[in-house]
């Protein structure tokens, strides 16, 4: 048996940076969206446990976040889960869409139902990052705190216009830069610290203009809009990698 689960990605629509944790990570205000651009993460029983990856090119496939949960799950479970794993990615890497995140939170579900584990899986996810615990169930949320204490609010139906100027960002190296930099504002925080680590982003931003704001730590961008055609307006004259996306609620 195959189990083959879409992995969505998120749009952070605002994001407030309150402060550096002592455990150093960083509190957070921000409202994640799911959005229908996703991942495919197809799994099968197997004598072993391997992983395929199609799609977009992505770096550190040992470290693959799927392999990582994968991992996690067996030792809660405390038992061997040999798998063959497929992944089709979509989205864009080190763009602030939350794809690896999701793809771990989906490998999470699928293993879970494919050998019947019963286990908590949300104490599992947030082991595996502060963004993965919003994938168990998507739609849209508050999320406080490093980002995994989650306050679900009612979905907003909406489309969006995306741009991704081919930039991988790390989400520490944005953060580390932010604690150097005086108080920002804006919508998206982090925006002034990511174009401090990669500086061709401002040159970027200003080629989208001013109805445009970044996701999470960066690099993709969004516009808001009110209906297919007019996302698909926005995007039909940039020359970098774009797509339209909708809102979605939470995974049925």
């Amino acid at each position: 048996m195959t189990i083959a689960l879409p992995a969505r990605a998120k749009l952070n629509l605002d994001l407030a940076v309150l402060g550096r944790r002592d455990d150093g990570f960083h509190d957070v205000r921000t409202t994640l969206q799911a959005i229908d651009l996703h991942d495919l993460i197809m799994l099968t029983r197997a004598d072993q446990t391997t992983l395929a990856i199609s799609g977009l090119a992505v770096s550190n496939t040992p470290n693959n976040s799927v392999l990582k949960a994968h991992a996690a799950l067996e030792r809660a479970a405390k038992k061997k889960m040999p798998t063959s794993i497929h992944l089709h990615k979509r989205i864009p890497p080190g763009a602030g869409m939350g794809g690896a995140s999701s793809d771990a939170a989906t490998a999470l579900r699928g293993l879970a139902a494919l050998y019947k584990v019963t286990a908590d899986l949300m104490p599992i996810a947030r082991e595996l990052g502060a963004d993965v615990p919003f994938f168990l169930t998507g739609g849209a949320a508050i999320a406080e705190r490093r980002g995994d204490d989650l306050t679900p609010i009612p979905m907003q139906p909406q489309w969006f216009a995306i741009a991704w100027p081919g930039i991988e960002l790390l989400t520490q190296d944005v953060y580390v830069a932010w604690d150097e930099m005086p108080e920002t504002t804006g919508a998206n925080q982090l925006t002034k610290a990511a174009m401090h680590v990669k500086p061709e982003l401002k040159k970027f931003a200003s080629s989208l203009g001013p109805d445009w704001q970044m996701t999470g730590s960066g690099s993709a961008f969004f516009r808001r809009c009110t209906d297919e055609q007019s996302a698909h307006e926005c995007t039909s004259n940039l020359k970098c990698w774009t797509t339209v996306a909708q809102a979605i609620g939470p995974w049925a």
